[in-house]
Order: C-alpha cells, then sequence, then structure tokens
C-alpha cells in the first residue's frame, strides 16, 4: 500500500473545516420523530377503541342504496335522492342526541343557491345536515365533514368522449359508496362515538358537518364556511373526509394501510402545522395505519370541502383513500362492494384522535413574532406573544427549511418570551400551547408569510391568529418596519 503525504497548510485547512463542521453540526437541532412531542390521551385512546366498521357499513348501506343522492334529484321521495338521505341522516344523529341527553344540538343548514355552472341557472335549496357538541368555548369550533351528495359526473359516449353536462344527470344511477357515502358515513360514526365518550363536550365545540352541492362545485361547504363567519364563529381547523374506503387501484395495486393527509401553502401556514399535527396524532394513536402527509392543498387540479375554509384563512385538512379509481368514480360503479369499512373506520379513528387533541387543547398562543436580538450580533432572537386563554405553558419548536416537520421541542414554560439560540435565518420556529390535561394545540410559526401588498410607509392592519373567548375580531396595528423584519414575503411581493 502506498501513502501520499500532505503539504502541511492543506493539513491545517481540513482540521480547521472539520472543526467548523463539528460546531455547526453542535447548533443544529437533532431530528425528533414525527410525534413532535405530543402524548397519547386515554381519554381518547377509549373513544378510538368504540369506533366500528359495522356502523359505518350500515350507514353508507342505506346511502348507497337510495341509487342517487344528486343534488338536483328528487327531494321527497323517501327511497332516492338527496331528500331521503338528509332525512336520513338528520334521524340518526338526533338518535345519538338523544341517548347523550341532547348534547348534540341537530340541524339542517340551508340556502337558496344559484348553480352556475348549469346551462339553466336553477335555483336550489342548498341542506346540510349539521350535529354540534357544544364545548366550554362555543366560539372556537373544529368542523368535521363530508359530502352526502353524488353524480354520475364521469359518463362517456360510446366513443369515450365525456357527455355534455353528465354532472346534472339525475337520472342515471350514482351510487357514490365510496364518493362521499364512506367519508359521510365517517362523520357519522364519529358524532356516535364523541356524543357517548365526550357529552359534556371539550374546550372547543365540535361541529359534525355532512355536506350538499359538493359535486357541483362545493356548494354546501362554501355556504357553511362562510355562514360560520358571518357569525364571528372562530373555526380552529376544517377537516374533510373524501373518499376513504377504496383500496384498490384500476391496476390492480393495493393499498389498504396509507391515508393521504393534504395540508395546503404555505410552509409556515396553520393549515401546513395542522398536517404535521395529523401526520404526529397517526404516529401515536394508529401508528400500523400510515399516514402520507401531502403538502399542497388538495390533489392536481382536483378540490375537496376543506378548500373554502381554507380561502377564509382558516387551517384545513382533506382525509383522501391512498388509491383512488377513475374506473369507478363518479359512476354507476361505485357502489357498495368496493368499499373497506375496516379502512374506513381506521381514517375515522385517525380523525378522532385529530379532532379530539385539538378540541381537548387550549388555542394556539396570540401575536407571536420574532426579532433579532442586536446584543449576539443578530444570531440570536427574541420571540414574543400573548397569553392563549386556557394555557398552562408553551413549547417553542424549531426545524430546518428544508424539514417535513418540527426538529426540536423546547420548554418555555408558562412565559411571554424567549430567546431563540438558532438562526431563525435559516429555519423557522413555532409556538404552540399547552392545556392542564397535557394536551398541546397546532403551532403557530414564525417567520410568518406577509400579508398581500404590504405597503412600504404607514400603518398595516394585521388580524391575529385567535382570539380570546367572548372577544370581538382581535386586530393589531403595526408599524411596516416590523411587519418587515417578522415575515417573508411571498414571490413578487
Amino acid at each position: 500500500m502506498s501513502t501520499t503525504k500532505l503539504p502541511r497548510y492543506l493539513c491545517a485547512a481540513a482540521i480547521t473545516t472539520f472543526a467548523v463542521a463539528i460546531s455547526a453540526a453542535a447548533q443544529t437541532p437533532v431530528n425528533a420523530d414525527a410525534t413532535i412531542g405530543l402524548k397519547r390521551d386515554p381519554t381518547i385512546v377509549a373513544a378510538l377503541r368504540d369506533i366500528s366498521a359495522d356502523s359505518i357499513r350500515v350507514t353508507d348501506t342505506f346511502l348507497a342504496g337510495l341509487g342517487s343522492r344528486h343534488t338536483l334529484g328528487d327531494t321527497l321521495s323517501s327511497t332516492r335522492g338527496p331528500g331521503a338521505a338528509r332525512r336520513y341522516l338528520f334521524a340518526k344523529l338526533n338518535k345519538y342526541s338523544q341517548a347523550c341527553g341532547g348534547c348534540l344540538r341537530v340541524a339542517y343548514q340551508a340556502e337558496l343557491v344559484k348553480i352556475r355552472e348549469h346551462p339553466d341557472t336553477p335555483t336550489v335549496n342548498m341542506v346540510n345536515v349539521v350535529a354540534w357538541l357544544p364545548g366550554r368555548d362555543t366560539g372556537r369550533v373544529i368542523v368535521m365533514g363530508g359530502h352526502y351528495d353524488t353524480c354520475a359526473c364521469n359518463r362517456t359516449d360510446a366513443n369515450g368522449k365525456p357527455i355534455p353536462f353528465s354532472r346534472y344527470d339525475t337520472a342515471t344511477n350514482s351510487p357514490g359508496a365510496d364518493d362521499d357515502g364512506s367519508g359521510t358515513s365517517a362523520v357519522v360514526e364519529l358524532a356516535r362515538v364523541f356524543s357517548k365518550h365526550f357529552p359534556k363536550g371539550l374546550d372547543a365545540t365540535v361541529i359534525f358537518a355532512l355536506y350538499s352541492g359538493e359535486e357541483e362545485n362545493l356548494y354546501g361547504s362554501r355556504q357553511f364556511a362562510k355562514w360560520l363567519h358571518d357569525r364571528q364563529y372562530r373555526v380552529a381547523a376544517a377537516f374533510t373526509d373524501d373518499m376513504v374506503g377504496n383500496v384498490q387501484s384500476g391496476n390492480g395495486t393495493i393499498d389498504s394501510t396509507t391515508v393521504r393527509v393534504y395540508g395546503a401553502d404555505p410552509e409556515n401556514g396553520q393549515s401546513r402545522d395542522l398536517a404535521r399535527y395529523a401526520w404526529a396524532m397517526g404516529k401515536l394513536y394508529t401508528p400500523r395505519f400510515t399516514v402520507l402527509p401531502v403538502f399542497r392543498l388538495d390533489r392536481v387540479s382536483r378540490g375537496g370541502d376543506h378548500s373554502p375554509f381554507v380561502a377564509l384563512g382558516d387551517p384545513g385538512l382533506r382525509f383522501s383513500e391512498k388509491l383512488e379509481n377513475y374506473t369507478r368514480q363518479h359512476l354507476p360503479a361505485d357502489v357498495l362492494q368496493w368499499v373497506n369499512f375496516g379502512y374506513v373506520a381506521n381514517v375515522a379513528r385517525l380523525n378522532a384522535a385529530v379532532v379530539a387533541s385539538i378540541a381537548a387543547a387550549p388555542p394556539p398562543p396570540q401575536n407571536f413574532f420574532g426579532r433579532r436580538q442586536s446584543a449576539t450580533g443578530g444570531n440570536d432572537w427574541e420571540l414574543t406573544w400573548t397569553a392563549a386563554p386556557g394555557a398552562v405553558g408553551y413549547e417553542v419548536l424549531y426545524k430546518s427549511t428544508f424539514a417535513p416537520t418540527w426538529e426540536k421541542v423546547i420548554p418555555a414554560g408558562n412565559v411571554r418570551k424567549f430567546t431563540l439560540p438558532f438562526q431563525l435565518d435559516d429555519g423557522m420556529a413555532g409556538l404552540r400551547s399547552i392545556g392542564a390535561n397535557g394536551s398541546r394545540s397546532i403551532a403557530v410559526a414564525v417567520p410568518p408569510v406577509c400579508p398581500p401588498n404590504l405597503p412600504l410607509s404607514a400603518t398595516t392592519p394585521v388580524r391575529t391568529d385567535s382570539a380570546s373567548p367572548g372577544a370581538t375580531a382581535a386586530i393589531d396595528v403595526l408599524a411596516p418596519s416590523t411587519l418587515r423584519t417578522a415575515c417573508v414575503r411571498a414571490p413578487g411581493q
């Protein structure tokens, strides 16, 4: 073996480079697992055990048996159409409410809506079915939804070309056992389990929402999201279960152990942190059921009932089966035999863990800002915030910009200020509240997203992340110089 002796100056350079690498590594947060410091709650574990695939099957069997639940279909028939579907869902939720002493407030949420995309622009009574489980804070709500309407939208002619306006065909069967009988049935099961295990509610109010008009352009969820905002409800999170029962794709691939969770941009937004939270809940409560976090609003060129909430600034997620089958979707072939109810039950267990954990926790802190500390040459950052109602402490989180989830969890105590010993230019910090029961909120992040059209002078009103129970809409007026140093501009801003 031959050896080559390096020049002395190259040895010194190598030693210096190695020392710098060690120093940098010492300052880099150690990768945390996807549970991001969250803990299991035994009351939630007990609720998850009660979720029944058989119970979900009963609901979906009735819905699919109606043949069609098209929004424009017959509303008077007891054996077909959206009217029969919503009356069945209302009666079932009302039965659960009676069993828990009236703990659920079951109602129709209806508005007359013009279907703008239809060539005749008909006016339709858009009827959502909602069940409220009031919490200690009746103004902070978590919406868990699915859509009960169906369509035969994907029909083609003999040449394989799409049939014009098939979206509005009410005569052709569209049983929608998977889309979205599976999601609707999961939400109904969640209402049953929550009413049984949490009849006095949690910290936040939980709304189980069954939407109409999704197939026509998210009409039901649009109107309900607006209805909540018009009445000053603070939406802590909005979820949709849409197509959560199929496990076999058109090419024969099978996956019954993975669910997709879609969390929208931006990286430092609350929808994205909601996706990280759901990912962590899966690791904690359903470890053999894999959560695949997808960091975008929805599938390519597709949409769901969480989207109207996200558009209004609320955190929102979509839960969806790993494998869709387009040979059955939006067609008469979407029948009960292709729904795997054990799979649907696993999605519902994940739903329950996420919804109950957020509902049991206090809201995230308000007015979270980061400022450089000049005394340390700008390397350290001072984080400040105002108290969250019900919080007994806070945790600071940190991640590099390319990490998918939080890499470090730092207990901060019951304080309003914290010095971050990491370079925030190269990463992102988060802050979450801790409740007296050990529950954790989702996180708010710094640097935040800059408000649109941030001016270079004068002052800019900024809506806070959340408001205290009973408070009016909170507005902070901050100097633009503070905003420019505390936020990240989107391209073109």
